[in-house]
């Protein structure tokens, strides 16, 4: 891979190397972009959000999700969960 050529040395008139382009300060300041970002989120979400209801309905979803595997299927989950892949999710087996 090739390496990019350093900047000339400005000290140096012998130095057969162009002279590196100034640097131009530059800033943006967003912080009332994220304020208005998050206030338009959370009148998107509305006044009836429950952020802890969400995440009990992610958790049993999840749960729904990797119950009632077949023996192949359980065996994969269980491999991934020794690889630290996924985490353990109850019994893997559907509720009766």
């Amino acid at each position: 891979m090739a390496q990019p050529t350093p900047p000339s040395d400005p000290s140096n008139p012998a130095d057969p190397r162009p002279p590196a382009p100034g640097l131009i300060d530059f800033a943006v300041d967003l912080t009332s972009q994220e304020v208005l970002r998050r206030a338009q989120v959370m009148a998107a979400l509305g006044p009836d959000w429950d952020p802890i209801e969400v995440l009990q309905g992610e958790e049993a979803a999840y749960d729904l999700l990797y119950s009632g595997l077949d023996e192949q299927q359980q065996r994969l989950y269980d491999d991934l969960v020794a690889a630290h892949v996924l985490p353990r999710r109850g019994s893997g087996h559907a509720a009766p």
